[in-house]
């Protein structure tokens, strides 16, 4: 892509004429570890996009500062390079935050919402964000990939990096070594620093686009709590609750609530027009965020 690099990006046609979505992952992940459960079912509905963000996987590599707006950015390119029009935004995690950004610095570009295990402030504790924050930059001159889940604290570890049930599916197999390997270390560690500071609780409420919280339920790193905040502050959103933890992704139960909330968000962002959807959250939003 002239002016911005090189992108590794999925692309499942889907049916003829089908809404598209464009599925963004999570930290320390890759399109295909992410959403390797998912491509079929959802590309049975929808044209689906995955791709590498920027120092994960396949993705850029840049000497420019890990940045969420940078990745909200190049979705939104590889979009208007690929011809995809709009599309429904699905993210996960840290790809809920890029997926707000996408809204908000490239509204045009997306249909509606659906906010995958994450939430619009992703530590919530002050305690927890500074601790994160130092680690972070502590670790940004390391040289392996190997050495950060060591290096974290055992609290942090468990709440932030997949848990052993994922380690056993995924972390263990060549297939999910060979795509970790191509993450680029100091980026990924910038990105862990990006989430802890990410705080967009003063400008969800002014989401107007269909929304859906796929919540779950038994996470350790984005506590149901949080995720209930944020579902309570979009005036759009609609719950899909899954019994499992963070990396429910990686699990075969998964597909169904992210197939059933994909539907209802394409099938409202088709039936509600754009204007219509603006006027009725302006009415409903605090005086603050009018």
């Amino acid at each position: 892509m002239p002016g911005r690099g090189s992108f590794f990006v999925r692309d499942a046609p889907g049916p003829p004429g089908a809404a598209t979505l464009v599925l963004i992952h999570g930290w320390l992940a890759t399109s295909g570890l992410n959403w390797f459960r998912v491509f079929e079912p959802l590309s049975r509905h929808f044209r689906v996009i995955a791709p590498d963000l920027r120092g994960h996987g396949r993705g850029l590599k840049s000497w420019r500062r890990f940045r969420l707006e940078d990745c909200a950015d190049d979705v939104a390119a590889i979009l208007r390079r690929l011809a995809a029009g709009s599309a429904v935004v699905v993210g996960y995690s840290m790809g809920g935050p890029i997926a707000q950004l996408m809204w908000r610095r490239h509204s045009p570009l997306v249909d509606g919402l659906v906010l995958c295990a994450t939430s619009d402030k992703l530590t919530p504790g002050r305690t927890e964000r500074l601790a994160l924050s130092s680690i972070a930059m502590a670790l940004a001159g390391t040289t392996r990939l190997g050495s950060i889940p060591a290096a974290l604290p055992r609290w942090l570890a468990r709440r932030v990096l997949p848990t052993e049930r994922a380690d056993s599916q995924l972390g263990r197999s060549r297939w999910a070594a060979s795509e970790m390997r191509g993450h680029h270390v100091r980026m990924v560690i910038e990105a862990g620093y990006a989430i802890s500071q990410y705080d967009a609780t003063g400008w969800t409420p002014s989401i107007e686009v269909p929304t859906a919280v796929v919540m779950t339920l038994h996470d350790r790193a984005v506590l149901e709590r949080s995720q209930r905040q944020m579902a309570g502050r979009i005036p759009t959103a609609r719950v899909f609750p899954v019994a499992d933890g963070h990396v429910t992704c990686s699990s075969e139960k998964f597909a169904q609530p992210l197939l059933a909330a994909c539907l209802d968000v394409a099938s409202r962002a088709e039936s509600a027009p754009r204007a219509a959807r603006r006027a009725q959250t302006q009415s409903a939003a605090p005086p603050s965020m009018r």
